[in-house]
């Protein structure tokens, strides 16, 4: 078995040693009424947008979400949260050692408390728990969401149960052949999608895309057709299944929970790149955690 395959399945137990831990953290998350900004890279930026959207939801207060090498250094904000699973991604690094001088408080979210991001936050949330050994993200990206979800009054231990859902059913028969694949959220599910589409690009090599539902129509519907899928991991808008089935397209609504949808992407992932005989621990040109060279950065 891979790692990824292996950690991708320990999601439901971590989700609810997440939910268990946040009350725990609550001094150093984010307080009611805190203007905040979450900031990740890759998969944990697009967590980090689920959570924002899931704040402000919760009438928790402004939120917002950045890659955090495109943070507004010129924004004010009361506190911000970095998602980072290895603590040594540069661009989080930096942008934490600025926030400390400019005097903002700010928490990292973190799966290994032993490396460089001890240094430059003010305060650590340690999920060693959901750490990974694999590149592809998975358990560590969805607890993570899951604890900000938690303090945000949100999680449901529906959702851990519609986890372990997603790891037993079977998928939709077919779809290990398909070459496209397109991702729908809404609200704070669309950071899902994005992540959904990420993870196929990942560890499949697939055609991904995703986008806000309601924009599917406003362009992108046009590239789908005949061999080519179209996934809502949230209650699609009225009429869209139809217009997607009207191209040619398969179209799959989402019955769980949404982040338990995501679910189920991973492990669609791993069953296109079995088909095509891909490594999921060996992603093309990818590695655990981007590292920068002095003269990377300073070119950034």
């Amino acid at each position: 078995m891979s790692h990824v395959a292996h950690e991708l399945g320990t999601q439901p137990a971590c989700w609810e040693r997440a939910a268990e831990l946040a009350p725990a953290r609550r001094a150093v998350l984010p307080r009611p009424g805190e203007r905040t900004a979450i900031v990740g890279c890759g998969t944990s930026y697009y967590m980090a947008q689920a959570a924002a959207a899931l704040r402000e939801e919760a009438g928790q207060g402004e939120t917002d979400a950045f890659p955090a090498s495109e943070f507004p250094r010129h924004r004010h904000y009361d506190r911000v949260v970095a998602l980072t699973r290895s603590g040594t991604t540069t661009e989080v690094l930096g942008l934490l050692a600025a926030l400390r001088s400019a005097g903002v408080p700010t928490t990292a979210v973190v799966g290994d408390p032993d490396t460089p991001v001890a240094t430059v936050a003010d305060a650590l949330v340690i999920l060693d728990f959901a750490d990974e050994r694999s590149v592809v993200q998975t358990r560590f990206a969805t607890t993570a969401l899951t604890l900000l979800r938690a303090h945000a009054g949100l999680h449901s231990p529906a959702a851990v149960a519609d986890a372990r859902t997603a790891l037993t059913e079977p998928l939709p028969e077919g779809l290990q052949t398909r070459g496209q694949f397109t991702f729908l959220g809404r609200g704070w599910s669309t950071g899902l999608a994005h992540e959904a589409a990420l993870k196929m690009r990942e560890a499949s090599l697939s055609w991904a895309e995703s986008y806000p539902a309601m924009e599917y129509r406003h362009g992108p519907i046009s590239v789908s057709g005949p061999g080519t899928v179209t996934w809502s991991l949230d209650e699609a808008p009225e009429g869209l299944a139809g217009q997607v089935r009207e191209t040619g397209a398969e179209w799959i609504a989402g019955r769980l929970d949404p982040l338990a949808e995501l679910v189920r992407v991973h492990r669609l992932a791993l069953a296109v790149a079995a088909h095509r005989r891909l490594d999921p621990d060996a992603p093309r040109h990818l590695t655990r955690s981007v590292i920068l060279a002095a003269s990377e950065e300073a070119v950034r």
